[in-house]
Parts: structure tokens; C-alpha cells; sequence
């Protein structure tokens, strides 16, 4: 989650799920909120990874019905930008 999902809701949900939120906090905010910027970060690679899946058109609209085809294609595109 980015900065706009930063409320004391959002996080007290996160909490009773035993999740631990890594939002950063907004710069309008009155409290000190600490947060793992290096979890941040890797969060961020994800994104983008499924940003670059998304390109995909197979898989961004999920033509097939089966989880076993679904995952195949996923795998390929994984491979296509790897390799790029």
C-alpha cells in the first residue's frame, strides 16, 4: 500500500489480521508512524513485477479457465522478461 491507504483503520485491520502494515506514513500526519523501508522496497519490485505481467495480454485477461493453463502462461511470461 502507498501513502494514500495511510489511516489508523486501514492499520488497525492490518493488525488484527496479524499483518504487519508497511505503509509509509503521510507527511500531514500528527503522530510518528515507523515503518520498514526495506520491506518498502521489496514491495515495490512486486509491484512491478505485476505491472510487467499485466503487459501480458493472456494473462492480464485471464482467457484461460483452468488454474494448471492460467499458471503455465504466467510462467512464460515470467520467463519472456527475464530474458529481456
Amino acid at each position: 500500500m502507498d501513502k494514500a491507504y495511510d489511516s489508523n483503520a486501514i492499520r488497525a485491520k492490518l493488525d488484527a489480521k496479524g499483518i504487519t502494515p508497511v505503509i509509509p506514513p503521510k507527511s500531514n500526519r500528527l503522530e510518528i508512524v515507523v515503518y520498514d523501508q526495506e520491506r518498502y522496497k521489496q514491495r515495490n519490485k512486486v509491484e512491478r513485477l505485476f505491472n510487467k505481467l499485466k503487459q501480458f495480454r493472456r494473462v492480464a485477461t485471464r482467457y484461460e479457465k483452468l488454474k494448471t493453463n492460467f499458471l503455465a502462461f504466467v510462467t512464460v511470461a515470467l520467463i519472456v522478461i527475464m530474458l529481456r
